[in-house]
C-alpha cells in the first residue's frame, strides 16, 4: 500500500531490528519523530520522493570517489558518540548558509533536544584538520543496516568534496560492521541538487509498494 502523505509517529526507543524494518519500509526520523512521505516541495516545485539505499555487497567506490578519499587522507576521521556543542553549532550555521531551498533551522531539528534522547543508537563521523572540526555526519546504527541522518561541513573546505566524503566514511563504517544496507536518505524522481546520492554503486530505490529496485543510471 502506498503510504499517506506526511505519515508520521513518535517513538522514544526502538530496538536495532525494529530500525532495520522501518528503514526497509521507507521510514526516517529526526529526533523522536518518525516520518515518510511520497511527495515534497523541492527545487521550486512538487517532487516525487525516492527513498534510497545501497546494497553494500555490491558497493565499490568509483574512480572519482577514490579521488575524494585520497584528497581527504590527511584528515583525522573519528567515529564517536554524538554531541551538541558550540563547535558543531557553529559548523552547522556555516554549512546551512549554502542552502536556498528547504533551509534547515538548527542541528536540533535532526538530533532532537539532546543526542542522549535519540530513539536508537547513533554515532557521529567527525573529520578534523589539525584539530579543527571540518565535517560531521550522524549515522543511525541498526542490527543489519545503517542510515544517515544529516551531514555538514565547512564551506571553506569545499574543494575536499566533504559531502561525498562523509557518505563514503559512513559506508566504510557500515561495511566494517558487516551490515547489508546503507540508507543515505531521500532523493527524487525529478532532477534536484540531491542527485549526488545516486552516484554510488549498488544503489536501490523504494517503489512505495514494498519493493526495492536497482537504480538505473
Amino acid at each position: 500500500m502506498i503510504p499517506r502523505l506526511d505519515e508520521s509517529f513518535v517513538a522514544l526507543a526502538m530496538a536495532p531490528v525494529e530500525m532495520d524494518a522501518l528503514w526497509e519500509e521507507g521510514w526516517r526520523h529526526f529526533g523522536p519523530v518518525f516520518y515518510r512521505y511520497t511527495k515534497a516541495e523541492a527545487g521550486g516545485g512538487p517532487k516525487r520522493v525516492m527513498p534510497l539505499r545501497v546494497d553494500l555487497s555490491r558497493f565499490a567506490p568509483s574512480k572519482s570517489q577514490r579521488r575524494v578519499l585520497r584528497r581527504n587522507a590527511d584528515l583525522d576521521v573519528r567515529v564517536q558518540s554524538p554531541v551538541l556543542d558550540a563547535e558543531r553549532r557553529a559548523l552547522f550555521d556555516a554549512h546551512h548558509m549554502r542552502f536556498t531551498d528547504n533551509v534547515p533551522n538548527s542541528l536540533d531539528d535532526f538530533l532532537g533536544p539532546a543526542p542522549a534522547l535519540l530513539p536508537c543508537r547513533t554515532v557521529e563521523v567527525a573529520a578534523y584538520a589539525h584539530g579543527r572540526l571540518v565535517a560531521a555526519s550522524y549515522l543511525d546504527v541498526g542490527c543489519r543496516s545503517a542510515s544517515s541522518i544529516y551531514a555538514m561541513f565547512d564551506p571553506a573546505e569545499s574543494r575536499r568534496s566533504l559531502g561525498i566524503a562523509t557518505m563514503l566514511w559512513e559506508i566504510g563504517h557500515a561495511k566494517c560492521h558487516g551490515f547489508a544496507h546503507y540508507y543515505p536518505g531521500y532523493c527524487f524522481h525529478e532532477p534536484t541538487s540531491f542527485d549526488y546520492k545516486r552516484a554510488f554503486a549498488g544503489t536501490e530505490w523504494f517503489d512505495w509498494r514494498g519493493a526495492w529496485r536497482p537504480l538505473e543510471p
